[in-house]
């Protein structure tokens, strides 16, 4: 795509940000439609941040790692080689080539924040925080789960940018199991689930791609699927009552079928775990 209107390109070190201006990190959304409102891009790789840093109490993501390099990540600490797994499980849940996973960028695929997005599956199931900063220096934290708000909205505002994503040693340690559906064999993803049973038995069910943003269904002991499925079908419920959107209904799955999978998948998860 010729990003016609796009007439400066500078090192995101080195720039305040502007109205016009769009970061640029892998930019394979970026570059693939107009951007009739953008008229500067500012190069985050300029930044220098390491893909990976793992310490004994997180492992944190830079907004820059590519999707080839977390799906290479070997951990140091072997405790962490069930996250490395459910990684590189969420990494081929894209639908790409290689030469896009190696473009593709972990803060990207959260930041378009498509329900779909496989970035935001991994983070949200393993509790990532999403570290932000402003234009004019603040920095907060947002759970990824609570960040992706809507199909491509989120909670950044005008100029904020997402710089890394740090995952808990306690959610990193734990057990996973992952589970994803499409229409087709190379589909984009209907129906996406990551359950996860922590050290201390507290069990979490992450449901993505068929639900317009995470859903996290949270139990302090492993639950049944039957517990599980009241859980889900009193939080869908709640949706529905305030108006909101319920199971998604497109062209990569019908709102029923989506629902029947999401229950299907959530029973199988908790099973896999209860063995």
């Amino acid at each position: 795509m010729d990003l016609n209107t796009v007439t400066e390109f500078a090192p995101a070190t080195r720039a305040a940000w502007r109205d016009g201006d769009a970061w640029l990190g892998g930019g394979t959304w970026l570059f693939s439609q107009p951007q009739p409102r953008v008229r500067r891009l500012l190069d985050l790789d300029a930044f220098g941040w390491a893909p990976l840093r793992e310490t004994a109490d997180a492992v944190t993501v830079a907004a820059t790692c590519t999707l080839a390099q977390l799906a290479r990540w070997r951990p140091a600490d072997r405790h962490f080689d069930g996250a490395a797994t459910l990684a590189r499980q969420c990494c081929h849940a894209l639908l790409g080539s290689f030469k896009v996973h190696n473009v593709a960028t972990v803060g990207g695929n959260i930041c378009l924040s498509l329900p779909a997005g496989p970035m935001t599956s991994f983070a949200a199931a393993l509790d990532g925080v999403a570290l932000l900063r402003a234009p004019d220096g603040t920095r907060r934290a947002v759970p990824v789960a609570a960040f992706v708000s809507g199909d491509g909205r989120n909670a950044l505002r005008p100029g904020e940018l997402l710089s890394h994503v740090s995952l808990p040693a306690a959610a990193l340690t734990a057990r996973t199991a992952f589970r994803q559906l499409s229409l087709s064999a190379v589909g984009r993803s209907a129906v996406l689930v990551i359950a996860r049973r922590d050290a201390d038995d507290g069990t979490v069910v992450t449901v993505t791609a068929s639900v317009p943003h995470p859903v996290q269904l949270r139990f302090p002991a492993p639950p049944t699927p039957a517990e599980a499925l009241a859980d889900l079908d009193a939080v869908m419920d709640a949706a529905l009552d305030a108006t909101g959107p319920g199971y998604l209904d497109d062209v990569h799955g019908a709102g029923p079928w989506r629902a029947a999978m999401t229950r299907r998948l959530i029973t199988e998860t908790l099973g896999e775990l209860a063995r």
